[in-house]
């Protein structure tokens, strides 16, 4: 028999862990994620993997009556956690368990579990919630849309706290399952696929599922009464395309537009890759704003994008945010020249394609007719500073460098790396430093300087995207043909941000 000795470092070793950590071991998570801009949005302590939204909605009375499960892993040791909801929650569990709950500041549920939660536990959050969320406002700003037969939600830099709990920032992905019960005759629209619908007792109940990493602020929910046409990519992808009822005018340019979704996807894909996700479409409810919004694999289309007739340029700039801004996201929103100016730049693709002005001589245009007194070069489209987060400068002068690198290295290397950003970050977030560092690896060139000529310097660069372009030394510059439309895109995301 042999006893085992225990020397006394082994043994305060094993003394630990036999020890539960102490209450002084667990901390809040952070009421904010640690956005640079937006310093409440979002939340820290846990990752989320997967929402589960079975909602209710009355469009007579704007009542939304919600039960979230939501799938998460602490990353930290947690005494308490925050979600992201304007509307009122009646009941919180934790893993089956009753917690304690207050709502606090302008959009904070905070949580406190029965027990506390381990760092890397895996834990399943039920939240029960009702309310209107016409009535919830941030600063008086909304992100829900009422309209004559129902409501929307689709806003950025954040929409979700108005219809779901959330951890609300780009950096924290998930899947979602969107279950819907609305009155017969209308319908719910929401990402991803169709999975079924029924209806009971005067009720159709909507089962959507998104089955790829999405961030909150790009889930949508529209409820109302749609022409809903559907087809299927040369692929395989469903596409799903709705339309209010009651478009008035607009209806026969909004269809004209959205209907060559499948079209304008199968043409980004041989600039960006194979399309990321398992859904097309997009949609046109009967709202009064102006803007549209990338909203993963449906965008949102207010029906005046369409008030000149019909305009794809638009829905140009919202597919290719399905890969620049929904696959690959804004790690921290001042980082937003990796969605806006890729989605500029594939507008003046568009144009190129359809002959109605090269890349070279849209950037010849935007450099001619900006003088060097225009506040336009004092928006810097790598940190814009939140309050010109959507300024015109970061989709303009953002496409501007794009075609300042692909001047500098060459048409191969370049579209190379419009191929290779979307795989390398596929459903993450990256930052601008990582485009750099990526663009320098794949053309082996110092683009440093560069970038940061077209990205950070507050004034005109003392030469154009092409140096050699006589475009550039015009007179009057020449306007290209693409011009109207991709301008009338300008405010495409111009709207009541925060």
């Amino acid at each position: 028999m042999h006893r085992r000795i225990i020397v006394p470092s082994a043994l305060a070793a094993s003394l630990l862990l036999a020890i539960p950590a102490s209450a002084a071991d667990y901390v809040p998570g952070a009421p904010g994620i640690g956005d640079s801009y937006y310093p409440t949005a979002g939340n820290g302590g846990y990752d989320v993997s997967h929402y589960d939204l079975r909602l209710k909605y009355q469009p007579a009375t704007d009542l939304l009556e919600g039960t979230a499960t939501i799938l998460a892993t602490t990353t930290q040791n947690l005494s308490r956690f925050n979600l992201d909801l304007g509307l009122k929650a009646s009941e919180v569990r934790v893993d089956g368990r009753r917690a304690s709950f207050k709502a606090t500041g302008e959009h904070e549920l905070e949580i406190v579990p029965a027990v506390p939660l381990p760092k890397n536990r895996q834990v399943t959050v039920v939240v029960r919630y009702a309310g209107k969320p016409s009535e919830f406002k941030v600063g008086g700003w909304s992100a829900w849309h009422r309209t004559p037969d129902g409501g929307v939600a689709a806003q950025e830099p954040d929409s979700a706290a108005w219809w779901f709990p959330s951890n609300d920032h780009p950096r924290d992905k998930a899947t979602f399952d969107v279950s819907v019960s609305v009155p017969d005759g209308t319908q719910a629209i929401s990402n991803g696929v169709l999975q079924s619908q029924s209806s009971r007792l005067g009720w159709t109940r909507f089962n959507w599922r998104s089955n790829k990493p999405q961030a909150p602020y790009l889930a949508t929910l529209a409820v109302g009464k749609f022409d809903i046409t559907t087809d299927t990519t040369a692929n395989g992808l469903p596409v799903l395309n709705a339309y209010s009822k009651d478009l008035g005018d607009h209806a026969g340019a909004a269809r004209a537009s959205i209907e060559r979704t499948a079209e304008v996807a199968e043409w980004l894909e041989g600039a960006f890759g194979p399309y990321p996700f398992n859904a097309l479409g997009g949609y046109v409810p009967n709202v009064t704003s102006g803007y549209a919004l990338e909203t993963q694999t449906r965008p949102f289309y207010s029906p005046r994008q369409f008030a000149n007739g019909s305009n794809v340029s638009v829905v140009v700039h919202e597919l290719a945010h399905q890969w620049y801004g929904d696959s690959v996201s804004v790690r921290d929103w001042k980082d937003i020249w990796i969605n806006e100016g890729f989605a500029r730049y594939a507008q003046w693709l568009w144009s190129e394609k359809e002959g109605e002005g090269t890349a070279q001589e849209l950037a010849d245009y935007v450099y001619a007719v900006r003088t060097a007194e225009d506040p336009f070069w004092t928006v810097k489209p790598g940190d814009p500073g939140p309050e010109n987060q959507f300024h015109i400068a970061v989709y303009d002068r953002g496409a501007l460098a794009l075609q300042a690198l692909r001047n500098e290295i060459g048409d191969e290397d370049f579209f190379t790396i419009l191929k290779g950003w979307p795989q390398r970050f596929a459903h993450g977030d990256a930052r601008v430093a990582d485009f750099v560092r990526y663009a320098e690896e794949v053309s082996g060139e110092p683009l440093a300087e560069l970038f940061d000529t077209w990205l950070y310097e507050p004034s005109k660069p003392a030469a154009g995207p092409s140096a050699a372009s006589p475009a550039r030394t015009a007179a009057a510059p020449v306007q290209p043909k693409s011009w109207k439309k991709i301008a009338a895109t300008n405010g495409v995301h111009e709207h009541d941000h925060r």
